[in-house]
């Protein structure tokens, strides 16, 4: 193992694909820069010339996480109403990519100046369609933390139910009034998994739509 600082090779961007990597392997929790130290062949004090604190290295990492996502203004041709169900839809996949990438991105507490100027340069590009500055913020604010929360869900470990679907409907329909012809258990068969493609798709149409609503009626 080479113990130098100088390690040739070692920058801040191989550590953050690096720990990118890890977090994969081992979740957030297990992700310690001594962990990232040795997986990259150097002492955890060579990492500090490239990183202040660990928190600067999540921070990197879910800018990584952000980037990919491919932000920016809509494409030539593109409604914003178009643009923003592509954005959404990218960035879900995008954090869905790593393990923990909700979490890694909702604890982020800086951003790079690159992802900043492209923020600015897609909330001008909805000014520009006819939004407010706060609407256009409030807008994307609302689509990233509905995608945030969705992927959470989707990221979460629960324990598994006891019985088969079959048996665990059947155990529902004896708590309720109208058995299995109960309004509950026609939404669950009708709908289909609440954490599915078509249920975080409910939710980004139903954000659209709202959002023109709102775009109306602020003009």
């Amino acid at each position: 193992m080479v113990g130098d600082s100088t390690r040739a090779g070692l920058t801040r961007e191989l550590m953050i694909d690096t720990a990118l990597r890890l977090l994969d392997e081992v979740g957030l929790d297990g992700l310690t820069v001594r962990r990232l130290a040795t997986e990259l062949g150097v002492k955890s004090p060579s990492l500090y010339w490239h990183i202040r604190t660990k928190q600067e290295l999540l921070d990197g990492m879910a800018d990584t996480i952000i980037q990919a996502a491919g932000m920016g203004p809509p494409s030539e041709g593109e409604s914003w109403q178009q643009w923003l169900s592509r954005r959404a839809r990218n960035y879900r996949a995008s954090v869905l990519a790593h393990r923990d990438g909700a979490r890694l991105v909702a604890t982020a507490s800086w951003l790079s100046p690159a992802t900043i100027r492209t923020f600015d340069a897609e909330l001008t590009a909805m000014v520009e369609r006819g939004f407010t500055p706060a609407l256009a913020l409030h807008t994307i604010a609302a689509i990233s933390r509905y995608v945030n929360g969705f992927v959470l869900q989707e990221q979460t470990a629960r324990p598994a139910s006891p019985g088969t679907p079959r048996e665990q409907l059947a155990a529902l329909a004896g708590m309720l009034d109208g058995g299995a012809e109960a309004t509950l258990l026609q939404a669950i068969r009708d709908a289909g998994s609440p954490s599915g493609e078509a249920a975080f798709e409910h939710g980004l149409r139903a954000l659209i739509d709202g959002t023109v609503a709102a775009l109306d009626g602020s003009r």
